[in-house]
C-alpha cells in the first residue's frame, strides 16, 4: 500500500527574495561582510542591497532557506506532499515568491502583513563562496497567532514531518516550540537547520530549550562550530560535535540524528544510539560547472528528507541530499533544474564507519 504523503511536511521559515549578484571582496570590506556567512542586515547594510541592483548584474531569486527546501523536497514527491508556512508583505515580491513556490507545486499558507514589504536577501557571490545579508521586514512579523488559526492547525496536524529553520528563531519561537511539543506528543519526526552561525550563541536559551524536541537536527561545518562554542564542547573534530550533540538530552524514544555538511568535503552523520559516526564522500562538482554555492545546503535537506520521509535507509536519504546539492551549485542561485527531478539511488554509495 503505498503511503499517503498530502500534506505530511510542513516547513517554517522566512520567505524571501534574493538578489543576487558575483561582487569582489571591495564590496564585502566596505559593508563588513565575511566571504562565507549568513547575518541579519544592520543599518549600516541598509544601502547595499540598491548597491546591489544599481552596480552589478544582480538577480532576483525566490529565496528563504526554509522555503528552498520545501520547494526542493516537493519536486521530489508525490503532489500536495509539503506545505509551508511564513510571513510576506502584500506587493509583487510576495506574488514571485508564491509564484515560484507553485511552479514547484508547493502549497504555501503565508500570513500577509499589508504594512510591511516583503523581506529580500543579499546574496554576495565571490567564487565558491556566498555572504547572505538578510533584511526580513514583513517575514519578521509572522505572528504565532497565525500558528494558531485553525486552517494553520489543521495543516500543522496532518503532518507527519516538520522542518523549521533556526532562523525562525528570531521570529516566532512560540510556534517553535508548539510545533516541537506537538511533535512529541503525537510521535512525529521534527526537525530543525542550525542555519548560521549565529543562532547557536545569539539565541543559545531557545536553541537549548528546542533541543530535546528535535529528532533530526542539520547544519553545515560552520554552524556546527558555533554550536559547539555555544554549549561548551571542547573539540574542532565535526565527527566529535556531531555525536556529542546527538547525545544531548532528548525527550521520548526516537534516537537523535546529527547530519553535519561540510560543502565539498564529507557528511558527518551521527545518533543518539549507536557510537559509531558515518562518513560520507562528497563527489565534487568540477569547478567548471559550478554556477554557485548558494541554496546547496537546502537542496541536501530537501532531497534528504524528500527520502526519509518515504521511509528509505539514511544511506540513501544522504546520497540524494548530495546528488540534488550537486545538481544546484550548478545553477545560479537556489534554482532547481527544470523538467522531472527523479533520485536514483546508487547501491555503491557507503559509508566510512568510524567510533568515537
Amino acid at each position: 500500500m503505498t503511503k499517503d504523503l498530502r500534506g505530511a511536511l510542513v516547513g517554517f521559515c522566512n520567505p524571501l527574495l534574493d538578489i543576487s549578484a558575483v561582487v569582489d571582496d571591495e564590496l564585502l570590506s566596505k559593508y563588513n561582510l565575511k566571504a562565507n556567512d549568513a547575518i541579519l542586515a544592520s543599518p549600516e547594510h541598509v544601502p547595499l542591497f540598491q548597491t546591489l541592483i544599481d552596480s552589478y548584474d544582480a538577480k532576483f531569486l525566490p529565496g528563504g532557506a526554509g522555503q528552498n527546501t520545501l520547494r526542493g523536497a516537493q519536486l521530489l514527491l508525490p503532489a500536495d506532499s509539503a506545505v509551508f508556512m511564513g510571513a510576506v508583505g502584500k506587493d509583487e515580491n510576495a506574488e514571485r515568491l508564491k509564484g515560484a513556490a507553485e511552479r514547484a507545486g508547493l502549497r504555501t499558507n503565508y500570513m500577509v502583513n499589508p504594512e510591511k514589504p516583503t523581506g529580500t536577501c543579499a546574496l554576495l557571490i565571490t567564487g565558491p563562496n556566498r555572504s547572505m545579508v538578510a533584511n526580513l521586514s514583513a517575514a519578521e512579523t509572522y505572528q504565532f497567532a497565525h500558528t494558531q488559526k485553525t486552517e494553520s492547525w489543521n495543516i500543522i496536524e496532518k503532518a507527519q514531518i516538520y522542518y523549521i529553520t533556526g532562523f525562525f528563531f528570531t521570529v516566532s519561537p512560540d510556534t517553535i516550540e508548539a510545533v516541537a511539543k506537538h511533535s512529541l506528543e503525537n510521535n512525529k519526526t521534527f526537525t530543525m537547520n542550525i542555519s548560521a552561525p549565529f543562532v547557536p550563541p545569539v539565541y543559545k536559551d531557545l536553541v537549548e530549550k528546542t533541543l530535546p524536541y528535535i529528532d533530526i537536527l542539520f547544519g553545515n561545518e560552520t554552524e556546527a562550530a558555533a554550536l559547539a562554542g555555544a554549549f561548551g564542547i571542547e573539540s574542532t573534530d565535526i565527527k566529535v560535535i556531531a555525536k556529542k550533540v546527538a547525545d544531548m538530552p532528548k525527550n521520548g524514544s526516537k534516537p537523535r540524528l546529527v547530519v553535519f555538511t561540510q560543502g565539498d568535503k564529507n557528511t558527518v552523520v551521527a545518533t543518539s544510539d549507536s557510537d559509531e559516526i558515518r562518513v560520507y564522500a562528497v563527489t565534487p562538482v568540477p569547478s567548471n560547472e559550478i554556477g554557485d554555492t548558494n541554496g546547496a545546503g537546502d537542496a541536501f535537506v530537501a532531497a534528504f528528507l524528500a527520502q526519509y520521509i518515504q521511509d528509505k535507509p539514511i544511506d540513501a536519504c544522504v546520497q540524494a541530499g548530495h546528488w540534488l546539492g550537486g545538481e544546484v551549485v550548478r545553477m545560479i542561485g537556489p534554482n532547481y533544474p527544470e523538467g522531472d527531478l527523479k533520485f536514483v539511488a546508487s547501491e555503491d554509495f557507503a559509508p566510512v564507519v568510524e567510533k568515537i
